[in-house]
């Protein structure tokens, strides 16, 4: 779970209304963020490095887990008390309570509005309620500036990029849809000025999110749209194709998340190989077994997938696979559960992240027979991160002594101590980074934001460490 408050300097020079912003939860509801805060920036308003110096309070939650739901509800009660005037938005604010149809107005019944998420209009509507919008002469008539990607949260040399919202599955333990609604694919032209604008602004790697990436204009029945004065399909192939030829001049890279396993993303394999996006994919496996699959109602099949993997290192050697499991769903048999150990060795997952069954409020696992107790679960989540541990270890043990590509994130006096970076393998936050000594060239010099090449020396836990050369 990552929090993001959102503190920048004021550029005004006149006093002008100031609002708090914490955003809570996954990327998906950072880059919700972003759009209110561009909205806001657009129309005079700054914000507030705290909650009492605030004029109004918005906090962006997330509803998915329990523990998402306490931090948020906790962060609302915070803001209150500080505070007083609270805008929620987010997940958590589609939440049905137990005794009403609102599970924050149910616990804070003094906030002045609650609405879902991607909901911008609706945000600014009870902003203007409460905060009236400043009055300029000199730039209520301009048109905003800011660019096409507006204001990012985080940091500059990498962005995320969502392609569209909601999802049409009805997986078993998830209440997404029912906070998020049905897939919504935004327009391709749209989706592509923002990532050339992105570049353009000195973003080196792109992280394209969703919540189905490999559906992405199912909805509109892959419509053509334009890009650039030429049509392009409004579908994952056209799009990444798209991507990787806009990243090109900018040297940058583009790396896909959230990516279901369906056959044709086999046809996005080939770009890998040849380097237009990176060797990279997050899929959402859940689990191995068939038959747990589908008591979860995942659109996939488990021997399917392990026969999908091999075809993909098939055509790309290079690519790394990421992905999350849950242990411990209900009905879940030993039997089923060393089916997915099995799976994790013999698909050699390069990363993995392992969550044991909790109980949502509002998903149709709850009803399933079989619950297992906690302890069970929790053995059993600890059983498969021993083995995915092994088996990425083993993996990282193998680039000893390669020379890799590694994109810096934290260079201290330029990097003189060396410093932090990540190789394709590592999406920001989720997976391991690259420990880079201090260069032996007193010449030498690390930035963040930019790329350096490095030979690796050792393994430490899930992470790299390298020389820069």
């Amino acid at each position: 779970m990552e929090s993001t408050t959102y503190t920048p300097a004021a550029d005004s020079s006149k006093a002008a209304p100031k609002i708090g912003f914490v955003s809570l939860g996954c990327p998906k509801a950072l880059t919700d963020s972003e759009l209110i805060l561009t909205q806001l920036r657009a129309e005079g308003y700054e914000t507030s490095k705290t909650f009492a110096g605030a004029d109004l309070v918005i906090v962006n939650t997330c509803g998915f887990i329990d523990d998402a739901v306490k931090e948020s509800l906790d962060t609302i009660g915070e803001a209150l008390a500080e505070n007083g005037k609270v805008i929620v938005t987010g997940c958590l604010g589609a939440k049905s309570g137990a005794n009403t149809d609102n599970l924050v107005r149910e616990i804070h019944p003094s906030v002045l509005a609650v609405t879902g998420p991607h909901a911008t209009q609706e945000v600014m509507d009870a902003v203007h309620t409460h905060v009236p919008k400043p009055h300029d002469p000199f730039i209520d008539l301009v048109p905003e500036a800011r660019g096409v990607a507006g204001i990012k949260l985080t940091p500059k040399h990498y962005a995320y990029l969502k392609i569209s919202e909601g999802c049409n599955h009805r997986c078993s333990f998830c209440i997404i849809p029912s906070m998020r609604g049905d897939l919504v694919s935004r327009p391709i032209g749209d989706v592509l000025s923002e990532a050339k604008a992105l570049f353009e602004s000195g973003v080196k790697e792109l992280l394209v999110i969703s919540q189905d990436t490999s559906a992405y204009g199912v909805d509109v029945k892959y419509r053509t749209g334009f890009w650039d004065g030429k049509p392009v399909k409004t579908r994952m192939f056209d799009l990444v194709a798209q991507l990787g030829e806009i990243a090109k001049p900018y040297g940058a890279w583009v790396r896909l998340h959230y990516v279901y396993p369906y056959p044709h993303v086999d046809e996005v394999l080939p770009m890998m190989a040849q380097g237009l996006i990176l060797p990279y994919l997050d899929v959402p496996f859940q689990h191995a077994h068939p038959d747990v699959l589908k008591r979860m109602k995942r659109p996939a099949n488990g021997e399917k997938n392990l026969e999908r993997i091999q075809r993909w290192r098939e055509i790309c050697p290079e690519l790394i696979i990421r992905s999350t499991f849950i242990a411990g769903f209900p009905g879940e048999t030993e039997e089923e559960f060393q089916y997915l150990l099995d799976f994790m060795r013999e698909a050699q997952i390069d990363r993995a992240g392992c969550f044991a069954y909790s109980p949502i409020d509002g998903a149709p696992a709850n009803a399933l027979p079989g619950a297992l107790p906690d302890e069970v679960r929790e053995e059993r989540r600890a059983r498969f991160m021993a083995v995915a541990e092994e088996v990425s270890i083993a993996k990282l043990q193998r680039r000893v002594g390669a020379t890799m590509q590694v994109i810096i994130d934290s260079a201290p006096a330029l990097g003189r101590k060396g410093g932090v970076g990540r190789s394709y393998a590592d999406a920001p936050e989720i997976d391991g980074t690259v420990r880079l000594l201090p260069p032996e060239k007193a010449s030498k010099q690390l930035k963040v934001g930019e790329f350096t090449r490095a030979r690796i020396v050792g393994v430490e836990g899930h992470d790299l460490i390298a020389l820069p050369i």
